[in-house]
């Protein structure tokens, strides 16, 4: 048995035996890169340490039983365990491997014992830091002391968390130990091949500091920050460096003040920057992706003491050429930011009736999201004149200006445009449905009377979603989704020409009368007139919650079956309470019209609320729980006759002024245009739901047609394959993408955790709509309701979470019509994407409430029960206390 293994006998394929620290410094010293000497005891030694210790396992399988907020109860099992093995006796075979090891490299010399689980420095996780280390370790005894230690760190209070939190069961994990002649270096550091802050690819990031690395791993000192791009150094920041930790003549390692004469001097030299530099693109090479490397200077040689993959880079969409592409992230504009499944992407990239070649070159997906390159439009000089040009952009073209404002646009974007590559890219696909909608919205602007704008975007509608319901039946397997893929590229579109017509002219017609109140009055047009309009389906949406809560109000047997609702016997379990038929009937009205809705509803694979009835509980609950019976309905009436009055008044004042009856009818009709179309503009995505929730329909149940047929392990499975691959599957039963299932499925809980950049360049460089900060307690957005208020924080990730209190001040990632629930309790409204016309900005001001949009990092920012002052007319947040009463 190998209980001991050279760093030469180790390389990547060595995981399971040394972990992922212990095959990654294997891997290097086999590639020739230069590494202080070592060696591992491998998982086998930690095996036979602990192998037929029956208390040990009866230990851990009470470790495995606990969720990650029972900290005592982890405390308390995590340092019985580690007292357990610290009193272990060290077998005989495996002591004296270990000593030979040990005597090899010589005993002469200081050590480094690093822990190395079997989880830790994988491509998709990183666990560095979970287990312990020892440094300067010298002579037999200490040796051993810090190997145990370091076995018994497999279970340090914080790598139990760690494994609970990313569902890493306890008993699947073992521990190497690596044991590294230490150098005892002059200088030490971190380095990445990808500047870390900002992504971009081609910039190496240093951090240097006299001493030991330990001081800059822990955040004990300040070190120098170096950056190098393609051979020069293009930032060096030399810091104060007052201490720095070294090794005692003893063993172990202190904490020493530097020199006074050191401590402002640079701790590499410029050639050394660049050298380093090389070294950390090499190993990059080497691996195939961006590095976290620590190293060390000792006599002018860099040795690598360890390198480990940076999962915190959002990856980078492909291009088929060398030029410079930026890329937007679509789901900022669909305020849809989460990770989506590749049958959600194929979808959603569906949509553009474009041929593969054209789609290259127009819509791309990373890191499961959605990305437009609108490299091509901006390569065109015009489009860059204008650009640089505007002063006061939303946050979306805020931050494209500030990627094409950048140095690198300059020097590697084509010197020409091609406009013929614009007009296929951007214009051709879309031609026949915008030159249609065009010339509806030409009529609609001029000629149609708006009181039948509602009428008219449903026309047609229920009749063609009918039609292609009945042809799907027509058909089974692999030519059905061959009908999805043809209908969302070809027909889904044009059967939204209508309702996407009235939103055009809504939001045409608005800056038309905020340019003639400004001009003719001298002052702001009523910010009233925005509120209650008719036809919007999604505000409809919050006043049939309202109308539910309203109808279980006089059951408390309902009302009190819902807090304990149960998914699986939902409907069963509420016949069997009193009114339970009646709170049913009203749901099943409900979900008819809006069942096919839920949040991030863009994402095919997402849950409908017909499927998960209990997902609208919390938002009925809190209807009920903040406003009195019918006060949705009143508050509505209230807003209405509130916007009636405001135009009324307006209209009277323009009357007065000079040529005031030609001006009040023009504003007139300009006026009645905007109150019947602004509520359209959620129409068409509600139709494209209605449509996208068929293909789901059918999807699943191709879905369990494999899944009888043993080809899909569960219908779900499903979700992680392209519509392409679908079709590929029900014609011939090929199992290779299948295969690939498993691998996805790990993308997916990595993508997760990353968020996505609003706009990035083809060098991974991520761009802003950086705004100034007033101060370190107010946040900046973008004001999209006007309005102040102050009130109480209520952080919600997700409408499972909604659970409001009446007056909180909602702050969410993003949100969508399946959001519209939580509007009717809150006082104000924060999000991290969005802009002026955005779902979330729309429904705001027709509710009357202040709200602030792409806010950066909001959620995280502000805290749960925090007093913030929102003010919606200027963009700003501010933070009125710090103090957060978690017992509210």
């Amino acid at each position: 048995m190998d209980y001991v293994l050279d760093f030469n006998d180790i390389d990547r394929s060595s995981l399971s035996t040394v972990g992922g620290k212990g095959a990654n410094l294997g891997e290097l010293s086999k590639a020739g890169f230069l590494v202080p000497p070592g060696f591992c005891v491998t998982t086998a030694g930690y095996k036979r340490l602990t192998q037929g210790k029956d208390k040990l396992n009866d230990m851990i399988q009470q470790l495995h039983q606990l969720s990650p907020d029972q900290f005592e109860e982890i405390q308390r099992w995590g340092q019985s365990i580690r007292d357990y093995i610290l009193n272990l006796e060290i077998p005989e075979p495996l002591y004296s491997e270990i000593m030979q090891a040990w005597e090899n490299i010589g005993r002469e010399h200081t050590y480094a014992i690093r822990s190395s689980a079997t989880a830790e420095d994988l491509p998709q996780a990183s666990f560095a830091g979970q287990q312990d280390s020892f440094l300067n370790v010298k002579g037999e005894e200490q040796l051993f002391e810090s190997i145990q230690k370091c076995w018994a760190s497999l279970f340090t209070d914080r790598a139990i968390v760690y494994r609970a939190q990313n569902g890493i069961d306890h008993r699947s994990v073992f521990l190497s130990t690596v044991v590294q002649r230490m150098n005892l270096p002059e200088v030490s550091g971190i380095m990445f091949t990808a500047d870390p802050v900002s992504g971009h690819r081609h910039i190496v990031s240093i951090d240097a500091g006299f001493g030991l690395g330990e001081a800059l791993v822990s955040g004990q000192i300040t070190a120098d920050l170096y950056k190098v791009r393609d051979g020069q150094i293009i930032d060096k920041q030399v810091a104060q460096k007052e201490k720095g930790i070294f090794p005692l003549p003893s063993g172990g390692t202190e904490m020493q003040r530097l020199p006074v004469e050191q401590q402002d001097q640079p701790a590499l030299k410029d050639a050394m920057i660049l050298e380093l530099a090389h070294i950390g693109k090499q190993i990059e090479q080497y691996y195939g992706t961006e590095q976290d490397i620590e190293w060390c200077l000792k006599d002018g040689e860099i040795y690598i003491l360890q390198s480990r993959p940076i999962t915190s880079l959002f990856p980078v969409p492909s291009s088929d050429d060398n030029n410079y592409h930026i890329y937007y992230s679509a789901g900022h504009k669909q305020m849809m930011t989460d990770y989506m499944k590749p049958l959600g992407l194929s979808l959603f990239q569906s949509l553009v009736p474009s041929t593969k070649e054209e789609m290259r070159g127009f819509l791309t997906n990373a890191g499961g999201r959605v990305f437009v390159d609108y490299s091509y439009l901006l390569y065109m000089k015009s489009v860059q004149k204008k650009l640089r040009k505007q002063k006061y952009l939303e946050p979306d073209l805020k931050a494209i200006q500030n990627a094409v404002l950048r140095e690198e646009f300059e020097k590697r974007a084509p010197k020409r445009g091609n406009k013929r590559k614009v007009f296929q890219l951007y214009v051709k696909p879309m031609w026949g449905i915008l030159w249609k909608t065009l010339l509806r919205t030409i009529a609609i602007i001029y000629i149609e009377n708006p009181k039948s704008a509602l009428q008219r975007s449903y026309s047609n509608f229920y009749e063609d979603i009918d039609r292609f319901q009945q042809k799907m039946e027509q058909y089974d397997h692999a030519e059905r989704i061959h009908l999805i893929k043809e209908h969302a590229s070809r027909d889904l579109f044009r059967s939204l020409t209508n309702p996407l017509a009235y939103t055009c002219a809504g939001m045409i017609t608005l800056p038309r009368i905020q340019k003639r109140g400004k001009k003719w009055l001298g002052e702001e047009v009523s910010p009233a007139i925005h509120q209650s309009p008719p036809g919007n389906i999604t505000s409809e949406v919050g006043m049939k919650i309202g109308d539910l809560a309203d109808t279980a109000r006089p059951y408390p047997e309902v009302v009190d079956y819902l807090q304990k609702a149960n998914d699986e016997t939902f409907v069963q379990d509420l016949k069997e309470v009193k009114g339970g038929k009646i709170f049913l009937a009203a749901l099943h009205s409900f979900m008819e019209k809006f069942g096919m809705r839920t949040t991030g509803e863009i994402d095919i694979t997402r849950v409908r609320w017909h499927e998960v009835p209990t997902m609208l509980v919390p938002s009925i609950l809190s209807h009920m729980r903040n406003n009195a019976p019918r006060e949705h309905h009143e508050k509505f009436e209230k807003g209405e006759q509130g916007a009636n009055e405001a135009i009324q008044e307006l209209l009277e004042r323009v009357n007065k002024t000079r040529g005031g009856s030609r001006k009040a009818k023009k504003l007139s009709r300009l006026l009645n245009l905007y109150r019947h179309t602004v509520g359209i503009r959620e129409l068409p995505k509600y139709m494209m739901v209605c449509y996208f929730d068929i293909y789901r329909k059918v999807i699943l149940e191709e879905a369990n047609y494999l899944v009888q047929q043993g080809i899909l392990e569960q219908e779900t499975d499903v979700y992680y394959l392209t519509l392409d691959e679908l079709i590929v599957l029900l014609e011939k039963g090929s199992i290779e993408a299948v295969s690939s299932l498993p691998d996805r499925k790990k993308h997916e809980e990595h993508y997760r955790t990353l968020t996505p950049p609003r706009v990035m360049s083809s060098d991974g460089e991520i761009f802003t709509a950086v705004k100034d900060q007033e101060s370190s307690n107010v946040l900046v957005g973008t004001p999209v309701s006007s309005g102040v208020v102050e009130g109480t924080v209520k952080v919600v990730r997700s409408l499972e979470e909604g659970k409001l209190n009446k007056g909180d001040i909602l702050v969410a990632p993003y949100t969508d019509p399946g959001w519209t629930p939580l509007f009717s309790s809150a006082k104000a409204l924060i999000t991290e994407v969005g802009g002026i016309m955005t779902h979330g900005s729309v429904v705001a001001r027709e509710n009357g409430i202040p709200a602030v949009v792409s806010v950066d990092n909001a959620t995280n920012i502000l805290k749960d029960n925090q007093k913030i002052r929102v003010d919606g007319t200027e963009g700003t947040i501010e933070i009125l206390d710090d103090e957060t009463d978690n017992t509210k």
